[in-house]
């Protein structure tokens, strides 16, 4: 099977804790939040992403970040999530977050590293039995210390530790031009904004179509 993974993150990698997040200091959590969509279907983000925007009588050309959603625009997003998850049941939804305060001082000198970990653990085991994965990721340069991208880390955990032969392409975009990215972004705020500012209603309504991890919540 050929699929695209549709990556976005809310969130920030800063270790500023003596302050209230918003307040100058950092957020508490990190959440990265992806879809794996057959490729055949790769459309259906998109297609849901457009229809939302109709049926808000929004400009579709105007990108709405999860920040600024309504309950009322969160709940018509999850509905519609809900039956796009039935009518593509090879679709998989994921997200994956960090407790930044329990992350080891020497571990924070390259948050980077956190980052790509935290996409590796979330991600790969949902991806390493498809022929080939086209990454599509908000166009952030994030990059290990050493030099090599994440699609060079990813690459080789999957061929080297897990012995798959998928091929993956780390294909960064701009989310303004891309609806799947908008959407995934909609899905990674309603998951952090649960840990964060402990907004639980649209979480509990994803959580049965959602697979969740939480890393450095045990200390």
């Amino acid at each position: 099977m050929k699929s695209n993974v549709y990556l976005d993150e809310s969130g920030d990698l800063g270790w500023k804790f003596g302050a209230e997040y918003r307040r100058g200091g950092s957020s508490r959590y990190l959440t990265l939040a992806y879809i794996i969509v057959p490729r055949a279907s790769k459309a259906l983000p998109k297609r849901l992403v457009r229809e939302c925007f109709r049926k808000w009588g929004a400009d579709p050309k105007q990108e709405l970040k999860g920040n600024r959603m309504s309950l009322e625009q969160q709940d018509l997003i999850i509905d519609q999530t809900i039956q796009m998850l039935h009518k593509e049941p090879n679709a998989h939804l994921g997200a994956i977050t960090v407790k930044k305060q329990n992350v080891a001082p020497h571990i924070r000198q390259d948050g980077n590293k956190l980052y790509n970990y935290m996409i590796g653990l979330g991600l790969l085991s949902g991806i390493r039995k498809c022929d080939h994965v086209n990454l599509i990721r908000d166009n952030r340069s994030v990059k290990v210390k050493s030099g090599n991208s994440i699609g060079d880390y990813l690459q080789t955990k999957l061929w080297f530790e897990m012995c798959s032969c998928t091929e993956l392409v780390d294909m960064p975009q701009d989310s303004l031009g891309n609806n799947s990215l908008q959407f995934i972004d909609w899905i990674s705020y309603m998951v952090w904004s649960a840990y964060e500012d402990r907004n639980m209603y649209a979480f509990c309504r994803l959580q049965p179509y959602l697979s969740t991890k939480d890393l450095f919540f045990g200390r």
